[in-house]
């Protein structure tokens, strides 16, 4: 598996290596040894899955302490735009965000650690993203960011994507910060 960093420090692009033959492919998706030398050391203990139609934008999530989750990020089927946005008060890149095409083609993972909030844009219709959480989800530590934050600037390259009604309501990353 090739592990790839960015310059926001953190969350990692995980390529694995697939072997194609005329039955089909195989891959790793998960290794513990594997993940956990390339810095990807908590436990999982849930996973999520969502169907969405072309168009969806769903996010920008995160829940706060001591609820915070790392999650490993891919899709099954279709692809998307993923985004992580660096919401540690305390980084240099506090407000920058990390944004990957995912797919089915590509099989590429994306790990966002605790401490960064995530969201995504489906770019194919009936697309299946699943991600393991390690942290069990809480309600009362739910929270997010506006997709369309003004200071934040993510360039989805939609104009008006389908946003759940608990989304729109999201605050600023301004507003927010006052949750982490």
């Amino acid at each position: 598996m090739e592990v790839q960093s960015f310059d926001i420090k953190g969350p990692l692009l995980l390529k694995p290596r697939i072997f194609e033959d005329e039955r089909g492919y195989f891959f790793e998706s998960y290794n513990e040894k594997i993940f956990k030398e390339a810095g990807i050391a908590l436990p999982f203990c849930q996973d999520n899955q969502s169907l969405s139609k072309k168009g969806v934008l769903r996010g920008l999530h995160f829940q706060n302490p001591p609820y915070e989750q790392g999650k490993l990020v891919r899709v099954l089927q279709g692809s998307v735009k993923d985004v992580a946005v660096d919401i540690r008060p305390s980084s240099p890149t506090f407000g920058k965000y990390i944004i990957e095409e995912l797919s089915a083609t590509n099989n590429y993972m994306m790990w966002i650690p605790p401490g960064f909030a995530h969201g995504f844009l489906t770019l194919e219709d009936d697309t299946i993203f699943v991600y393991k959480c390690s942290n069990l989800y809480n309600k009362e530590s739910e929270s997010g960011i506006r997709w369309d934050d003004a200071t934040i600037q993510i360039h989805w390259g939609i104009t008006n994507p389908l946003v759940s009604e608990k989304d729109k309501l999201l605050p600023s990353l301004k507003e927010a910060r006052n949750l982490f």
